[in-house]
């Protein structure tokens, strides 16, 4: 029992020290490892912070424009709304302007009808006023002396 006593202690102390030899060396490995690992984990969290500085950067840029933007937008749509405004008015102006004239020559229209219609029938009354004097006239000395000459022979 004495060898087996031995054996399981042996075997315990075997690991045990099998351990901290195993234990020694990941420790120095990992200090080996830390000092070129340091500071290639402090540049890279330098290089994340510029990141993320750029990206803040970025997005104040796009909240920059699309403010602007925004603003450029209400600009252009109010002046948009201006010239429709302002468009519909003349449109409305030169509506008004054009019924206006087409009243205004229209009554022209009838007018210069009415003048027309009263020239032809002055002419023609005319016509037949002054055909009957002139005929009249004409007559008159014609039939004058025919009366005169028949009375005469009466």
């Amino acid at each position: 029992m004495a060898s087996s006593d031995s054996t399981p202690s042996a075997t315990a102390s075997a690991s045990a020290a099998a351990a901290a030899a195993a234990a020694s060396p990941a420790p120095l490995l990992e200090k080996k490892e830390n000092v070129p690992i340091t500071p290639k984990l402090e540049e890279l969290k330098e290089s994340r912070q510029e990141l993320l500085s750029r990206i803040q950067n970025l997005k104040q840029d796009l909240q920059s424009w699309r403010s602007k933007l925004d603003t450029q937008v209400k600009v252009y749509r109010d002046e948009l709304s201006e010239l429709k405004t302002s468009l519909n008015v003349e449109v409305d102006q030169l509506r008004s302007e054009f019924q206006e004239l087409r009243t205004t020559l229209q009554q022209q229209q009838e007018d210069v009808t009415a003048s027309l219609k009263n020239l032809g029938l002055q002419d023609a009354g005319n016509k037949e006023s002054d055909e009957p004097k002139v005929e009249a006239k004409d007559e008159k000395p014609h039939n004058l002396p025919k009366e005169e000459s028949e009375k005469e022979t009466c």
